[in-house]
């Protein structure tokens, strides 16, 4: 386990997010598995109680906690695509495993984790400030999933 590790509070299904991230996203695993040594708020003696787990490269705790917490929108993870097939993938597999679509690349999945999948050009849009990352905006703005040729045409004006 690495120092510093992002915990994220799950009501019983720590290792079904865990495995489906795996499974989604490039760079990413599911490691240990640890159960419950005792019964416990919210839980039982023997069950699913932490998993370790890789998203892109950023190590995850997933904390079957319980009803106690749920996820926020003030978390998210931001994922930042290469082009128009990386982010409809991506999205379209959160999307697809029961999740909901919001605003401006942002999406939810079935266990209330928000997700930013946000292409490279429309982030590169808004260093380069100015006119063209107020076109971009605007032009995001008006989007659920983001469409790179759309961010690509307002970057240009």
């Amino acid at each position: 386990m690495k120092k510093n590790t992002i915990c994220l509070w799950y009501q019983s299904d720590a290792l079904e997010a865990a495995q489906f991230y795996a499974a989604t996203f490039p760079d990413s695993y599911v490691g240990a598995v640890t159960y419950a040594p005792t019964e416990f708020p919210g839980g039982e003696l023997g069950q699913v109680l932490m998993v370790e787990f890789t998203v892109i490269g950023v190590s995850c705790i997933g904390l079957n906690g319980g009803t106690a917490f749920a996820q926020s929108e003030a978390f998210s993870f931001m994922i930042i695509t290469e082009d128009q097939g990386e982010t409809d993938h991506l999205w379209d597999a959160i999307i697809a495993n029961d999740g909901q679509p919001s605003a401006c690349g942002w999406c939810k999945d079935k266990w209330g984790v928000s997700w930013q999948i946000t292409p490279r050009t429309l982030m590169e849009a808004m260093a380069a400030g100015g006119d063209e990352a107020k076109r971009a905006f605007t032009a995001m703005m008006d989007m659920s999933k983001i469409d790179v040729a759309t961010i690509n045409a307002a970057r240009r004006g």
